[in-house]
């Protein structure tokens, strides 16, 4: 099956969108991809030598799980929805830092969700130009939340505060 660029299925925009391109998406794991690379999405988030923090590998995996989200909605028509992240346990890396030029695959696959509420395990594997062989350099256990559009409403919609005249203050 042929996939649109990630971003077509998250509710990001430029920087915010982190991966590339979307490999594969099934009924409950979805498969990213994105190198690491001064010309790519990346970009901005990469230290002087052009590599990538490891601890952006939680939010790659965030994203994983948004298009694999977004790309369901968008079988049914629907615009890609804000998710937002719980938490994530068990986070575990193996690199400092994801060098310059590796390309990252990123896979989400679910264990179990609600209406709302859903919990996935996720990996990323490295490639290293020159070098076929694939190996694992992150995993962890992500929770999410799907907030309905009146709770998003209530979470991001700022009421204007009602100033109450303060008690036995003189006038």
């Amino acid at each position: 099956m042929k996939y649109l660029a990630a971003e077509c299925y998250l509710p990001h925009a430029a920087p915010m969108v982190m991966l590339e391109q979307v490999l594969e998406v099934e009924e409950h794991a979805a498969r990213c991809q994105v190198r690491v690379s001064k010309e790519g999405v990346l970009a901005p988030f990469l230290d002087e030598q052009g590599r990538l923090p490891s601890w952006f590998a939680l939010e790659l995996m965030a994203q994983t799980i948004g298009v694999w989200s977004g790309w369901h909605a968008s079988q049914g028509g629907s615009a890609p929805r804000l998710g937002m992240l719980l938490g994530g346990r068990g986070l575990k890396c193996s690199l400092p830092t994801f060098p310059a030029d590796a390309l990252l695959t990123v896979s989400a696959s679910m264990l179990l969700q609600d209406e709302k509420l859903a919990s996935f395990e996720c990996t990323i594997s490295m490639n290293q130009r020159g070098n076929p062989e694939s190996k694992s350099v992150a995993q962890a256990g992500l929770n999410t939340y799907q907030p309905d559009a009146e709770e998003l409403q209530t979470l991001f919609l700022k009421k204007p505060r009602q100033e109450t005249p303060l008690q036995g203050s003189a006038t």
